[in-house]
Order: C-alpha cells, then sequence, then structure tokens
C-alpha cells in the first residue's frame, strides 16, 4: 500500500505513520519540518497554508491519503481537489465536535450536525472548522471514497493536548490529589494506536463514509484511569475524591482543569462519553485496556528528556495547585462540618 499522510509528525499522525510503516506499507508524510517524520517515511515539505505551499504534491499516487487538519476547512479542500484524481480514498480524521449541540446519549453517525460549515470557509470554530472540511473531502472523493473518522477523546503517546500528559505529571508529584468523582464515572476515549490500526484497516478494506471512533461507553472509570496514573508514576500521589457538586461549586472547569472528566448527567459528558461506537466494533476496532495506555503514555513521557510537546493553537489544560489545595480545603471543611456532607475519600493505589 502506498500511503500519503498530510502532517504525520505529531500525535495522530505519526501514530498512523509509524502504524502504516510497521505494516510494510510505503509511506510518504508532507510536512512543515518543524518536526522530523517516523524513520522510513519518505519526507516532502509544504506549507498548506501559504501560497504554492502543496507543489511537492504536484506528482505522484497513492492508495489513500490520510489528513488531520482541524483549522481552516479550505485547507483541505486544496489538498483533496489537488489529490482526487491521483490517490485511491481520502481518510479525514474528523471529531464527534461536528454533532449539533448537545447530541443525546447513544448518538449514532445519523445525529444532525453543526449547522453554519462550508468547505471554503476559512479559520472559525472548531466544530464547523471541521464539519467543513469533511463537505471538502466529500465533494472531492465522493461518500463512495471517503472515510470521515469522527474521534472522541484521543489519549496515548505522541499526545499534543496535554491531558493524560498532565494527569500522569500531577500524580507524579505525589501529595493529595484532587480527583474529580464519581470513582466509577464511565470514561470513553480511544487510544491513538488503536485509531491508527483501525485507519489502516478501514483502507485496506475499502470502508467508506463517517464513523464515531472511540472505545465504547464504559471501557474504563476515572477510578480506573486515576488509579493507574498513581500506580505507575510511583503510587506517591494520595486520590481525594470529591463529589462532583463540590467540584463544581468550587468553580472548577470539567475538561479543561481536570481533564477527561466531565461531570455525570451533563450535556458535556452525553456529548463526550457515551457516542455509539458500533459500526467502528464492527469494522474491526480493537480498544487496548486503559492500563496500557497509561503506562505507555508515561515511558513515552519519561524518554522525552523535556517538557511534552504542546499544540500552540489548543488553550493549557490542568488545574493550578494553588486552586487544587483550596478546593480540597474547602471539601475537608464541609466534611467535618455539622453536616459532614463534602463528600471526600481518601484513596492509595
Amino acid at each position: 500500500m502506498r500511503l500519503l499522510v498530510l502532517g504525520g509528525t505529531e500525535f495522530v499522525g505519526r501514530a498512523v505513520v509509524e502504524a502504516a510503516l510497521g505494516r510494510g506499507w510505503e509511506v510518504t508524510v508532507l510536512h512543515r519540518g518543524r518536526h522530523a517524520p517516523p524513520p522510513g517515511a519518505r519526507a516532502l515539505h509544504g506549507d498548506r497554508t501559504a501560497p504554492d505551499g502543496l507543489a511537492a504534491l504536484a506528482e505522484g499516487t497513492w492508495d489513500a491519503v490520510v489528513d488531520t487538519w482541524s483549522a481552516a476547512p479550505r485547507a483541505v479542500r486544496d489538498a483533496a481537489r489537488l489529490l482526487r484524481g491521483r490517490a485511491g480514498r481520502y481518510v479525514y480524521v474528523s471529531s464527534c465536535s461536528v454533532y449539533a449541540w448537545a447530541p443525546p446519549a447513544g448518538y449514532t453517525e445519523d445525529a444532525p450536525l453543526v449547522e453554519g460549515a462550508s468547505a471554503d470557509a476559512g479559520q472559525s470554530d472548531y466544530a464547523r472548522d471541521k464539519r467543513g472540511a469533511e463537505l471538502a473531502v466529500l465533494d472531492a472523493f465522493g461518500a463512495d471514497r471517503s472515510v470521515l473518522v469522527r474521534a472522541g477523546l484521543i489519549l496515548g503517546p505522541y499526545e499534543n493536548i496535554g491531558r493524560l500528559p498532565w494527569w500522569l505529571n500531577r500524580t507524579a508529584r505525589g501529595g493529595p490529589v484532587l480527583a474529580p468523582g464519581p470513582r466509577d464515572l464511565p470514561l470513553q476515549y480511544v487510544d491513538v494506536r488503536d485509531l491508527a490500526a483501525w485507519v489502516l484497516g478501514a483502507v485496506e478494506r475499502g470502508l467508506s463514509g463517517p464513523y464515531n471512533l472511540a472505545s465504547p461507553p464504559g471501557h474504563t472509570t476515572m477510578g480506573d484511569l486515576l488509579d493507574a496514573c498513581a500506580k505507575v508514576t510511583g503510587g506517591a500521589a494520595r486520590l481525594r475524591w470529591t463529589a462532583p457538586e463540590t467540584v463544581l461549586a468550587a468553580g472548577v472547569e470539567p475538561w479543561g482543569q481536570l481533564p477527561v472528566w466531565t461531570p455525570p448527567g451533563s450535556d458535556l459528558h452525553d456529548a463526550l462519553q457515551s457516542a455509539d461506537v458500533s459500526r467502528a466494533l464492527a469494522t474491526g476496532l480493537a480498544c487496548r485496556p486503559a492500563a496500557d495506555t497509561v503506562a505507555d503514555t508515561w515511558t513515552w513521557l519519561r524518554d522525552l528528556g523535556g517538557p511534552a510537546p504542546r499544540r500552540p493553537d489548543r488553550p493549557p489544560v490542568g488545574l493550578a495547585p494553588e486552586t487544587e489545595a483550596k478546593v480540597l480545603a474547602a471539601a475537608d471543611a464541609a466534611a467535618t462540618g455539622p453536616d459532614g456532607g463534602g463528600g471526600v475519600s481518601d484513596t492509595t493505589p
């Protein structure tokens, strides 16, 4: 198989390139030169936002293209139009964010989509950017040669958003850790390597259409995820499980300040942790245990020899130490007050 990856040097793109090389595929990577692609890939240089930024792709044919772009849809439009006669299939890594807010629990690929998206648009908001890019792919390659990977939360090695790395670094620091409850809160995500394996399988099988791509809801829980973080980083952390009502009353932002966590029963939880992924599972998606994702991400972080990479176009994640301390102190005070209703419990893996 001959694969072209647009990007291919960070997180999802890098995982796809490594997986394809592992299968013996011939891989070409178009990138801006900021990071080196995995050894074994043929490297072409170009900035798709610049005039003539796709000139390096003027020649060549490929069985498939994988694109992870998440800014102005017109960049995907231009690439798809250029390649439609020289590539067999276009796989676009989109997002479950393309569904109209707020999708109900258990939503499928047939759920209503955001309005106002255009393949010709400049950058706007994340949901419309991703949907506009989907429209660009469909326009150039048609529904029969397009694969729209509507990914949920993506975790694993090479993560450049900072969600799982933040929890790992926080538990490595030790001491009392604000653990947002409940412990048995079901989580849904996909390991980036499992996503990459499914993408390559989709190319091999000639799949087309949209697919919600994440683990089954409840593949792990908040408790299991944070227990694994605390264990793999040395066990010095004391997880202080705190009721969601207490966390929210303190003004802590779910998902952003406490990465991965979404309050139970909220629109945010239904949208981010409960997609119907039966279509992906039926077409070969296999999800490794959460403990493996956590352990491998920690190994990657330690091997970096420096801070983890961060995408400059995404806001920082994580809770400031002073904010965490204030919330824990308030929860302790509530727990020892007249009602004893703070909802805090200590656990050590």
